[in-house]
């Protein structure tokens, strides 16, 4: 297919390109932009970070992991075209200079295409916004108070009219007369285009954010011979919120399942805020976080404990599952070859669910244990519990044996002492760089203890807990 973007206020269009040259690659050494920079390549340092606009806004995202195809309708700014065409400063580079932002300078361009993008989005959480960039010369203080110095400032015509450009393959009412014409080999533009393309090449790699697949080409060297982009299923993205159900789109990213989250169930929408960082979360979906099947992924135990259950398509045919019967063992997962998921759903409930996600930094890292505790209590007894954990099996677990020694018991410390033992009847966990298996049994004991301590109003948190 033809790829056609806006970069930096141009149009531009790519007759075939390989589908898996990264956008850095392509900036770089095909268009001489290398204010772009290549740091780690793998989406942790934030140096190649560009801002994408696209029907649903702005986003901080990647270049090193973010392929040409998922570009196609949308409008890509990197740090040369931040500036005015007549040459004035935007007010974030205003606010480096004037506030001493810049030291080695190699990380610079990054951290302002992220503020560039918070600025245009209104977010002050500077901290946030900024997780994803690393400083080596520990510059972030100055940076800052840059960002606060220019988040009042208007946003400039020439970035607020990149939005203006995005466009959607199919526009909105001309679907049906679409759905008899073939499909787009490389990027279908819904469900239904995807059923029948995948259905064709069960052998294809999908493609969702590419925060995963992005490494097996640039860690891994991988090539990959035939693909499918995911990111113009439209219908793919929807969460829809009823007052008996919730429903998320396999393709909903991190950031819009945060937002949707976050009434419903605050301490889940709390542990999305450090998955990753700003621009992982704008790219990385809940389908895939859940279809490459990770131990150590932080989605499927917060789901597990919601009692979720699995859509999944192949073809016209579709069949639902509970989200904890998908995971059948290291690897291997309860999805045939051309069938792919297309949602994720669970009933609404009382808010019980508390998530801990244990690393060794507070944002952006891996988890070493995470913890989804979901337990009603009536009348100072124990009627239900779905407790599940990542990293302390070789794939999302449920903790039955914990949850037999609470059900049916008072909500007592003497039934806590008695469940916190059933854990090594549940879990045999590894050891390795994150953390050792004693550290870890020790540690979902202590989340057990946790949530304990905070259905029944005693302050936990580390955040809340100081002297």
């Amino acid at each position: 297919m033809t790829i056609t973007f806006h970069l930096n206020g141009e149009q531009v269009s790519l007759a075939k390109p390989d589908p898996t040259t990264t956008l850095l690659d392509w900036l770089r050494e095909e268009r001489g932009l290398t204010g772009t920079k290549e740091g780690c390549n793998e989406g942790d340092c934030g140096a190649c970070t560009v801002m994408v606009t696209d029907q649903s806004g702005a986003k901080a995202l990647n270049a090193c992991i973010l392929f040409l195809p998922q570009l196609h309708g949308k409008s890509v700014r990197t740090v040369e075209g931040v500036a005015a065409p007549i040459g004035t400063l935007h007010p974030v580079q205003r606010a480096m200079i004037d506030h001493h932002g810049s030291q080695c300078g190699f990380c610079t361009p990054g951290f302002v295409m992220s503020m560039v993008t918070g600025h245009t989005n209104g977010a002050t959480d500077h901290d946030d916004q900024l997780a994803g960039n690393l400083c080596r010369c520990t510059g972030y203080a100055p940076i800052i108070r840059a960002a606060e110095a220019a988040q009042d400032a208007p946003v400039p015509d020439h970035i607020a009219q990149d939005r203006s450009f995005t466009f959607s393959e199919i526009p909105r009412g001309e679907d049906a007369d679409r759905r008899a014409e073939p499909p787009n080999a490389l990027r279908p533009c819904s469900s239904d285009d995807l059923a029948r393309v995948y259905a064709a090449r069960p052998e294809a790699t999908l493609i969702a954010g590419a925060t995963d697949v992005g490494l097996w080409v640039t860690k891994h060297l991988r090539q990959l011979r035939d693909v499918i982009f995911l990111d113009g299923c439209r219908d793919l993205k929807e969460i829809t919120i009823s007052d008996a159900e919730v429903r998320i789109g396999a393709m909903a990213d991190m950031n819009h399942l945060r937002a949707a989250l976050a009434p419903l169930h605050p301490s889940y929408a709390e542990m999305l805020r450090r998955y990753a960082s700003q621009q992982v979360r704008a790219a990385a979906t809940l389908g895939g976080n859940i279809a490459n099947g990770s131990p150590i992924g932080d989605n499927p135990p917060a789901l597990i404990a919601l009692r979720a259950t699995l859509h999944l398509r192949k073809g016209d045919m579709r069949r639902s599952l509970p989200l904890q019967d998908f995971f059948i063992d290291y690897g291997k997962q309860d999805r045939a070859p051309g069938e792919f998921i297309e949602a994720v759903s669970f009933d609404r409930q009382p808010d019980s669910l508390r998530v801990y996600k244990l690393s060794k930094r507070f944002d952006q890292d891996i988890s070493a244990v995470l913890g989804a505790f979901n337990v009603t209590v009536v009348n100072g007894n124990v009627t239900a519990a779905v407790i599940a954990f990542g990293g302390m099996a070789a794939i999302p677990k449920r903790a039955t044996h914990v949850e037999e020694a609470l059900v049916g018991r008072p909500w007592t410390e003497a039934t806590l002492v008695a469940a916190q033992a059933a854990f090594d009847h549940d879990f045999t966990p590894l050891s390795d760089m994150r953390a050792s298996a004693a550290y870890r049994l020790d540690c979902a004991r202590n989340m057990l203890r946790r949530y304990f301590s905070d259905l029944n109003g005693a302050p936990e948190h580390v955040l809340e807990v100081q002297p």
